[in-house]
């Protein structure tokens, strides 16, 4: 017998307006301020003209601390460079997670080809906090290209398992605390139920098409909230649809943000703050 999840509330996502770049944003949102531990969604849609440059485009160094800033690729690329020394391409399918911890700068730009070839290029960037016991944590990066993605095959469903578990197959992202993150790419007419445990928070964002999610219609660029009721999820696809979801077991802390910098406290975002500009998170020298 099947225990669906109510459904909390569907929002679509508005346009932000990032260093030049228009974005959309399902989270936070005027109605939603966070789901523990997802704390911001952006889901990026653009088209590389070419004949650039990659160290004209895209977001060069920049700080963070105390969350994990995960990158799913869905067209295109992204190219990865850090203060610790990870230097990482990843291409369309593929997901780059990354842990500040206790401070690390990165650049975030498309891949030298896609700069002067051009084509689209299109990500969702998740932020994910941190419990404070881990925050200030040396920084690590995991790279998960496509190729290195567990991935269920059903029926006209293709589901990339990037966290956690999904019909017996599990995830490679490491994750301080219970996870589930999976990549939908249905076909019209997929019909697929699953469970996700009930104590944990859970948000299924649309890139685009349409589906019913437990029986309410969701189109392109909508968020579904789950309540905590319930465990089962079905999805009945009524057009081709790419759709994220992201689900966890709550970390149930303080969040106080300013910028790219997640912490517990004022006092904290303070340090953070200084560190960052008496270069304590580290220097990076992006080559191309």
């Amino acid at each position: 017998m099947n225990n669906y999840k109510t459904i909390r509330k569907v929002v679509s996502a508005f346009k932000v307006n990032m260093g030049g770049e228009i974005l959309q944003q399902p989270l936070p949102h005027p109605e939603i301020e966070q789901i523990d531990p997802f704390l911001l969604i952006q889901h990026g849609d653009f088209h590389a003209p070419g004949g650039g440059r990659p160290q004209d485009m895209g977001v060069g160094g920049h700080p963070h601390r105390g969350f994990s800033p995960v990158t799913f690729i869905y067209k295109g690329s992204v190219h990865h460079r850090d203060s610790i020394g990870n230097d990482s391409v990843v291409g369309a399918g593929g997901t780059q997670w990354m842990h500040a911890g206790r401070g690390i700068i990165h650049s975030e730009r498309p891949s030298k080809e896609l700069a002067s070839q051009g084509g689209p290029n299109e990500f969702v960037q998740v932020w994910i906090n941190t419990p404070a016991a881990h925050k200030m944590d040396a920084p690590h990066y995991q790279a998960m290209p496509s190729t290195e993605t567990p991935r269920v095959e059903l029926d006209k469903a293709n589901v990339a398992v990037v966290a956690g578990e999904f019909a017996g197959v599990t995830g490679i992202a490491r994750t301080f605390t219970p996870q589930t993150l999976l990549r939908f790419d249905l076909e019209a007419g997929a019909d697929l139920s699953f469970p996700i445990p009930a104590s944990y928070n859970c948000l299924i964002y649309l890139l685009d098409g349409g589906m019913q999610v437990n029986g309410r219609a969701v189109t392109g660029r909508e968020m579904v909230q789950f309540a905590p009721e319930g465990t089962d999820i079905r999805l009945v696809a009524e057009q081709p649809t790419r759709a994220l979801l992201l689900s966890g077991e709550p970390i149930g802390e303080p969040v106080v943000s300013y910028g790219p910098f997640v912490m517990n406290r004022k006092s904290e975002l303070m340090t953070a703050i200084q560190d960052s500009q008496t270069g304590k998170m580290g220097r990076l020298v992006e080559k191309f």
